[in-house]
């Protein structure tokens, strides 16, 4: 059944979130109360990550698998400022000598949020380069052969915006900054963007959808708070360990990003799933929704980790963000505040859809990423597809009476679901396509291929894809290897509008 456009008006009743749109509430019918899963709980002591020291420029640097990222951040939280000395190992790995380097540097698109002090690339100071909105152009004094490592150092300072103010000529508010309770530091720190076929992928930012595109990498913070007497509670990508000094350190590896919270006002819980440690951060008076939203993300992360693969890291921080808006990071993920408090008690809940949802990027976008601006619908289709996996092992009456009929036909999704984010022609249109109308080809193609045949695939599409940029032509290159003499041609035309080789 697909719910008619009379509905729609009720669409701005929350403001449409980043990775996935804050949905109008409709009354559903009764449902169920949870079903959940028992959670394993194991004392799992985790070792610090060993640390790379980066060799003299005289000496020739060991070759990287990918790039290490090490950042020194001073924060002063009630200042809203971070000073910063990082050093990026970067391995050229592209086939091809390279002589210049393409940096994205998200915080320079507000006006006097990024000030960079230092730029040394193998022990030379640079001068001479190229700032321009989130784009930095640096040239290198000497090619670097494919395969070498240079070592790029920065020192800047960044001064957060508010964190609902609207990116310059977008019209569009971004998670990077501070509320009057919570600092957000997300695509907070400039990176090397992927280099494929020559090409340095660094897309325009949109005001719906995700423009950046991501190599895998290996992170080190080191962390310090400028009043040691009021330290506040950080949610971060990585395993956190205290230093001497009173700063602590995170570390994760093969992460797309690095990405953190901190408030004085978090409260926080945890559970742990075999040797996964899960962590809520919600604020006073949403501990039901901080629980829920905890318990849904450790049983998506168990139905994930059956069906698809294992999960990669040994952490996952659920977030609380004191705005609308949501999106996925490397071992953590933002909800927006709407669904903390307009959470119900029952799975038929957008808040409970929602954590299923970011909880699945996990594997779509942080194991298997894609080009995000291009080709959205290769971790977006999917994770939310994910969420019906998920209903379907925990609550599966809640895919009838709920999920399909509220969650997914309410904006009656139909089109070519390979567009890019700039061809969406807004945000009801752009999600009702790529998200809810991808999310049917996925149940047309298993009802065609049939379950064995289906997960067979996805967990072989994870296999290729782990650590990689995957693009359409490698999804239906896969693909084709498991549909055996099942002719999908039809689906791929009514889904798709182009072709794939």
């Amino acid at each position: 059944m697909r719910i008619h456009t009379i509905f729609a008006l009720l669409a701005a009743f929350l403001f449409i979130s980043a990775c996935f749109p804050a949905q109008p509430v409709v009354d559903a019918p009764p449902s169920t109360e949870p079903v959940f899963l028992t959670l394993p709980v194991t004392d799992t002591s985790i070792a610090p990550l060993e640390t790379e020291t980066p060799q003299p420029t005289n000496t020739p640097r060991p070759a990287l698998e990918r790039a290490k990222y090490t950042l020194n951040a001073a924060v002063d939280y009630d200042a809203h400022t971070v000073t910063v000395d990082q050093t990026i190992l970067y391995p050229n790995q592209t086939g091809n000598q390279l002589n210049t380097l393409v940096l994205a540097v998200t915080p320079n698109l507000w006006a006097g949020s990024f000030t960079l002090s230092s730029l040394v690339i193998d022990g030379e100071t640079v001068t001479t380069y190229s700032l321009d909105g989130q784009r930095l152009d640096v040239s290198l004094a000497s090619f670097l052969p494919a395969g070498g490592v240079t070592e790029i150092k920065l020192q800047y300072t960044l001064a957060l915006p508010f964190a609902e103010q609207e990116d310059p000529g977008i019209s569009r508010p971004r998670i990077y900054g501070y509320t009057s309770r919570q600092i957000n530091l997300v695509n907070w720190y400039p990176f090397v963007v992927p280099n494929i076929n020559g090409e340095w992928i660094l897309h325009d930012p949109w005001y719906y959808g995700e423009h950046l595109v991501y190599d895998a990498a290996d992170y080190e913070v080191n962390l310090k708070f400028s009043d040691p007497a009021s330290v506040p509670v950080v949610a971060s990508s990585g395993i956190p360990e205290a230093l001497p000094d009173g700063s602590t350190r995170y570390t994760i590896e093969s992460a797309r990003t690095f990405a953190l919270a901190a408030s004085r006002d978090f409260q926080v819980a945890s559970t742990v799933v075999g040797d996964v440690t899960l962590t809520s951060y919600y604020f006073p008076f949403n501990e039901r929704g901080g629980q829920a939203a905890l318990q849904a993300s450790a049983q998506a992360l168990q139905v994930f980790s059956s069906r698809y693969g294992p999960y990669p890291h040994k952490s996952l921080s659920i977030v609380m963000g004191d705005f609308n808006d949501g999106m996925e990071y490397s071992a953590f993920f933002y909800l927006s505040r709407d669904f903390y408090n307009l959470y119900d008690g029952t799975p038929a809940n957008h808040l409970i859809a929602i954590a299923a949802h970011e909880t699945a990027h996990q594997w779509w976008f942080e194991q298997v990423a894609s080009d995000q601006a291009l080709q959205p619908w290769l971790d977006e289709a999917l994770s939310t597809y994910s969420e019906r996996i998920y209903y379907e092992n925990t609550s599966p009456d809640i895919l009838s009476g709920w999920w399909w009929p509220y969650r997914i036909d309410f904006y009656e999704p139909q089109g070519f679901i390979d567009i890019p984010v700039y061809e969406g022609q807004g945000f009801v249109p752009y999600w009702a396509t790529v998200y809810f109308n991808g999310a049917y080809f996925f149940e047309d193609l298993r009802e065609r291929i049939g379950d064995e045949a289906f997960f067979a695939f996805i967990q072989d599409y994870l296999n290729q894809g782990r650590g990689r940029i995957v693009t359409a032509n490698d999804f239906f290159r896969i693909l084709r290897t498991h549909t055996g003499a099942t002719d999908i041609s039809d689906l791929v035309n009514q889904y798709f509008r182009s072709v794939y080789q």
